[in-house]
């Protein structure tokens, strides 16, 4: 039995690990590179192995850097099970077949306007084929994936549906237990659930190690920060433009401005959710309240969570282009997270220059992304092929990312270390993914200080179990 790392290794997108036990390949996630275009396509055109040695595929949630290469994998002819939670399920149904309709637009585009013909990775059709392939799962239930491995969720409090996969393996008369972390989430976060770590132990833990290397501020000072940013942008007239990824993000902003609307801590101006997805992803929330936070107040007292009279949801292109000719403070959500692509692409054109305006990252950005230049601060950001000068004030609040920081991922493994204590498993080795190598080495270091071992597997890299 042993683990390749594939994506995710020593990066942050692209998760996809390669378990194999006997003579079964299990992959874990299948997600997309994301960064800059031409290396990032090249990637992932690059299977990660022949769709005909895959067995089956465990997803631990729907984000794109996570499931966005199912399609292609499918597209390549993969037939078997795609297991994931039930949620997840609902959510890859809008966000795969959004990421399919971007990608066939980008196509059309080159054609018209560069003459250059280049295939989309995967269309529509296979998104839709996908779903077929995907089988929903309850958390806490033991699950077949195939001969040799069996599976179990936890909640990983990062988005809905997101998971914790325990797997157990069996060789002959080899027993292992290996658990991957997905993106775990933070205590607190709105709407979802905290996260759960596996009560079983583990030989061999896969864990992500995005803020490996810094603390967030608290969730409630990062509400307050988010009331405060309105306000003072309310007050000199200007809009609030936030770059959001439309799943998991989107949503607990909404929730959190109706929260604080309600305790009358922000004025009574119009939110545009501006993104055909976060509608989609909204209503899909609103299918799934069995894995809502159901302590939380605003959850017991209102059915409606995200729908209140200040906020709109935008979803053809005519609704959306009027926004830039309206005046007046708002506050404007549109993908895409990292504003690499989408409708926050025009709303930064428009008013990224407008010193009256607040840019607001409410996530992580990554190298070689529009966002990660905002946070940078650049005196002039290239949009469209334009230069705009960045004028508007830019704040970045923390405190909403759905990953765990570094304080919050240790006390998890230690949770999971502790679990393993009854059968010998308290020693687990420990492979960092899903970090940049400042996180990653910083949070290496902490872990080994506390008895931990520790590896930074490189793309090609495995571990026996």
């Amino acid at each position: 039995m042993h683990i390749e790392f594939s994506g995710a290794a020593q990066e942050v997108t692209g998760s996809c690990h390669i378990l194999r036990v006997g003579n079964r390949t299990v992959l874990l996630d299948c997600g997309m590179f994301q960064g800059k275009r031409s290396e990032s396509r090249a990637k992932n055109m690059q299977l990660p192995l022949p769709v005909d040695e895959i067995d089956a595929i465990v997803l631990s949630h729907a984000h794109i850097d996570h499931a966005g290469r199912l399609p292609y994998l499918v597209a390549q002819g993969y037939k078997n099970n795609i297991w994931a939670t039930s949620a997840t399920r609902d959510l890859c149904a809008i966000m795969l077949a959004d990421s399919a309709h971007i990608q066939e637009k980008d196509a059309e585009f080159l054609a018209r306007h560069r003459d250059e013909i280049v295939e989309p990775m995967y269309r529509v059709e296979d998104a839709t084929r996908t779903l077929e392939r995907m089988i929903g799962m309850p958390y806490h239930k033991w699950f077949d994936v195939t001969d040799g491995v069996r599976a179990m969720y936890t909640d990983a409090g990062h988005i809905l549906g997101s998971a914790s996969v325990t797997l157990e393996l069996r060789e002959g008369d080899t027993f292992r237990r290996l658990v991957f972390s997905g993106d775990i989430g933070r205590s607190g976060l709105a709407i979802i659930r905290d996260p759960q770590p596996p009560t079983t132990g583990a030989d061999v833990i896969i864990c992500e190690s995005t803020y490996g290397n810094r603390d967030h501020e608290s969730v409630d000072g990062a509400r307050e920060q988010l009331a405060r940013v309105v306000r003072e942008t309310a007050a000199r007239g200007g809009r609030v433009i936030i770059p959001s990824f439309a799943v998991g993000r989107t949503q607990e902003l909404v929730y959190d401005l109706h929260g604080l609307r309600r305790e009358g801590k922000i004025p009574a101006i119009p939110i545009f959710i501006d993104s055909p997805l976060a509608t989609d992803a909204t209503s899909v929330f609103a299918m799934h309240p069995e894995v809502f936070d159901h302590s939380e107040d605003l959850v017991r007292r209102t059915r409606d969570l995200f729908d209140f009279p200040m906020v709109t949801f935008t979803r053809d292109v005519a609704e959306s282009k009027r926004l830039n000719t309206l005046h007046g403070p708002m506050v404007v959500i549109a993908a895409s997270g990292m504003a690499e692509s989408g409708r926050i692409l025009h709303h930064l054109r428009y008013g990224a220059s407008d010193p009256r305006n607040t840019i607001l990252i409410v996530g992580f950005q990554a190298e070689h992304t529009l966002g990660r230049r905002i946070v940078e601060r650049r005196d002039v950001l290239r949009i469209f092929g334009e230069e705009v000068p960045l004028g508007a004030q830019v704040e970045v609040l923390l405190g909403y990312s759905a990953h765990a920081d570094r304080g919050e991922l240790h006390r998890w493994l230690q949770a999971v270390r502790a679990a393993g204590a009854a059968d010998g498993r308290d020693h687990p080795h420990v492979c960092l993914v899903h970090g940049e190598t400042e996180a990653q080495e910083a949070f290496a270091e902490r872990l080994r200080s506390d008895g931990f071992r520790v590896d930074i597997p490189a793309p090609g890299n495995t571990v026996s179990l």
